[in-house]
């Protein structure tokens, strides 16, 4: 099951980053299609968040086609995605992951290494 973390320095609304955490665990394979999403009330007490955001996140979920309440029941992935697989997620993850060690080995620190990811993904 996924468990949600928000950055309140972000600048990003905490419904989004709901969004986007699942969005990114179904591209992963974190979530399948027919898994249940955490239910409200256990968001909001593991992340101390106001309910109607989380309600706000699971209805853009569900606009977005990926998730699909059931009365009673709660919130379930319909589909993942478009995209690669998420074994092609896992060979980039762990390519990447790989990257990072030499960098730090190189004297990279975090920021350096964002720095570097930000610009090489914003190159024309």
């Amino acid at each position: 099951m996924i468990s949600f973390r928000l950055n309140t320095h972000s600048g990003v609304p905490p419904y989004l980053q709901i969004v986007q955490q699942v969005k990114q665990a179904l591209q992963v394979g974190v979530l399948e299609q027919g898994d249940q999403l955490p239910t409200v009330k256990e968001v909001v007490a593991n992340v101390a968040i106001n309910p109607n955001t989380v309600f706000k996140a699971y209805r853009e979920l569900e606009s977005l086609g990926l998730v699909e309440g059931r009365t009673g029941s709660g919130t379930f992935v319909k589909q993942r995605p478009a995209g690669p697989s998420p074994k092609v997620h896992e060979a980039l993850g762990d390519e990447l992951e790989s990257w990072i060690v030499k960098s730090k080995k190189a004297g990279l620190d975090d920021e350096s290494i964002e720095a570097l990811v930000r610009i090489a993904l914003h190159k024309d």
